[in-house]
């Protein structure tokens, strides 16, 4: 399958203040005809619509992506863009559910405080000095991913964004523990679960709704690995991804990460914020056939992403001589935190190469793995992957689990190489 992608002219520090009245500079129709293979009708008469929308550029200073959808900025990074250990803020993904609030887009974190309430003994109301002296400052390598992440591979499609393999990113995010803050609140025996709340607007510009609140079991926001960031890659967090604060819930669907984070309400009961309940980040509670109508009371809430692995390098569709051994490089990662191996296989699954795999910068990190393999003749050429978590669970080689919003599909990645 081939991956294109729209490059930007030209790079901006993204810290600085972005135009306020710009449209992207990602020419994403043209790059998704390229994907598709056609062009698309009316395309011309598209952009012109599009450009001529109020819309923001956000996307300043990124390169590569391709954008999926512009109202909410949606846009998602080939497979090759994603060969750094750590993610660099031009080739991570972007996904959003409401609009970009002023402060973010202003870069302006004058008088922002995070509500800590509900369920605990001493509601907290901490300025970003707070957090910053109040608690220790960590800084840890966390993968975040969209809960649709390879949607786009399911038959019959699925309703939502569709992203193939480029929805996630591992960048270094600096910040607090989410489990030293609620502590320090006091979290009562009656909590159940957390309700995350920002300052996005929705998209319909209803103050009075909220854009995404969704919410994790009590026992996931106290647990490792869950952060309150206002640094991404040892800079303040960029507006596109939650400027000034943001949670990061590594393990769990991207869309339990709070951008631009105001409130965590300890709740008493399973969180029943927007896009907590239907069909949003839920999935059926027994196997079902592909297409199947499930009925909303049959649907539960998606928690622990599946086993996944991405090849990011050589690009797919690239020559390499025959009968000469070339390396093969990507990266794994798990709901779980831990990958016990990677194989590659250049026969369709036949046979299987073990890969070397790197040990993790630290829990709920990707890890890297990298193989040489030869291609024994010259022709066309598959290289799959396969990812196996601590517990023995594998990537499957077909999509699994269908489901109405097509989530969590972790069908082993491939790319064409064509030996000479």
């Amino acid at each position: 399958m081939s991956e294109m992608m729209s490059h930007n002219a030209e790079k901006v520090d993204t810290t600085e203040k972005p135009a306020r009245r710009a449209f992207l500079k990602s020419t994403g129709l043209t790059a998704v005809g390229a994907f598709v293979g056609m062009n698309i009708p009316f395309k011309d008469n598209l952009m012109a619509m599009a450009q001529g929308m109020d819309v923001p550029d956000i996307m300043a200073g990124k390169d590569g992506l391709i954008l999926l959808n512009d109202r909410p900025v949606n846009a998602e990074t080939p497979a090759h863009l994603l060969d750094d250990d750590v993610t660099p803020y031009e080739h991570f993904f972007v996904r959003n559910n409401g609009l970009v609030p002023d402060t973010a887009l202003d870069m302006n974190a004058e008088g922002w405080t995070l509500t800590i309430d509900g369920e605990v003994e001493t509601p907290l109301e901490l300025t970003l000095e707070d957090l910053k002296e109040k608690f220790e400052v960590i800084t840890r390598r966390l993968v975040v991913e969209c809960g649709g992440n390879g949607r786009a591979f399911y038959t019959p499609g699925a309703s939502g964004n569709q992203w193939t393999t480029g929805a996630v990113g591992c960048a270094d995010w600096t910040g607090v523990r989410l489990g030293d803050v609620l502590k320090a609140a006091g979290v009562k025996d009656s909590a159940v679960y957390t309700g995350h709340y920002g300052n996005d607007l929705h998209l319909s510009g209803d103050e009075e709704k909220q854009a995404i609140s969704r919410g994790v079991p009590i026992e996931k926001a106290m647990a490792e690995g869950g952060m309150i960031a206002w640094e991404m890659n040892g800079k303040p967090i960029p507006a596109v991804h939650g400027f000034p604060l943001r949670l990061l819930n590594p393990g769990y669907p991207g869309s339990t990460s709070q951008k631009y984070l105001t409130r965590i309400w300890v709740r008493d009961q399973v969180h029943d914020g927007a896009k907590m309940g239907g069909y949003s980040y839920r999935l059926p509670a027994y196997p079902v056939a592909p297409g199947t109508e499930v009925p909303e009371e049959d649907m539960e809430i998606m928690t622990e992403m599946p086993v996944k692995s991405l090849i990011t390098f050589p690009q797919t569709g690239t020559q390499t001589p025959a009968g000469e051994a070339s390396e093969v490089r990507g990266h794994a990662w798990a709901g779980s935190g831990d990958i016990a191996s990677v194989d590659l296989s250049i026969d369709f699954g036949q046979t299987w190469i073990p890969a070397k795999l790197d040990p993790p910068k630290n829990k709920f990190a990707w890890q890297r793995f990298r193989a040489d393999v030869t291609l024994p003749e010259a022709g066309y050429y598959e290289v799959w992957a396969r990812a196996t978590d601590m517990n023995g669970v594998a990537q499957p080689p077909v999509s699994p689990g269908w489901n109405p919003r097509g989530y969590g599909n972790n069908i082993q990645h491939r790319i064409a190489l064509i030996a000479t």
